[in-house]
């Protein structure tokens, strides 16, 4: 797990700049290296696991009480309480699991994000909806509002694994996609790249 703390970095949902961009989010820097043809990034959280064995014992919890209650003492509260335990514990280890690491791919059509081992939750997004792409410092689940995949109706989505640095997308619909993702000024070096290849044939 990746955390690069700035102090003073602005939280991504302040808008403070006319351009459109949310405050704290800076054009990518750095050296002019080559551009992969597909570009792939990682990024992962170990605290998830943690999170993932209380919903693991919230799941065990339940298989014993339906397995060695005696049931004498009421029906109806032993299986609300049973039901209850199993589908909190289905509920946090899935939805802790999916987000323990998150996979960035881009290549010459679009940018892909893949959750989790399954690759569930999954967003494409074309480059042909893409304006421009922003490198942010340092993202956190309060900025957002928690971890895992998140919407604010004021400004767009997120995918949130751990703190640090992500990439922004700017889309054409004046909303952002951010995604917490090791070496990101280098997957914005990479879009930047795409979307200035694609411009010409855009313009054609």
């Amino acid at each position: 797990m990746r955390d690069h703390p700035h102090e003073g970095a602005a939280a991504p949902d302040e808008h403070g700049t006319t351009s459109g961009v949310p405050a704290g989010v800076r054009p990518a820097g750095g050296s002019h290296a080559e551009i992969p043809e597909v570009w792939h990034g990682r990024a992962s959280n170990r605290v998830q696991w943690l999170l993932a064995g209380v919903g693991a014992a919230c799941l065990a919890l339940g298989i014993e009480l339906a397995v060695n209650s005696t049931w004498t003492s009421g029906l109806a509260p032993l299986v609300m309480a049973v039901v209850g335990c199993v589908a909190a514990g289905l509920l946090v280890i899935f939805g802790t699991l999916a987000f323990v690491h998150v996979a960035v791919r881009v290549d010459a059509d679009a940018l892909e994000v893949r959750c989790g081992h399954i690759g569930v939750p999954r967003r494409r997004i074309p480059l042909d909806t893409v304006v421009g792409a922003d490198f942010a410092p340092r993202v956190t689940p309060r900025h957002w509002g928690g971890w895992g995949y998140r919407w604010r109706p004021e400004q767009g989505t997120a995918v949130v694994v751990r703190r640090g640095e992500a990439m922004v997308l700017r889309l054409g619909d004046g909303r952002t996609f951010t995604v917490t993702v090791d070496d990101a000024e280098g997957a914005v070096r990479c879009v930047r790249e795409r979307l200035r290849l694609r411009r010409p044939a855009s313009t054609a």
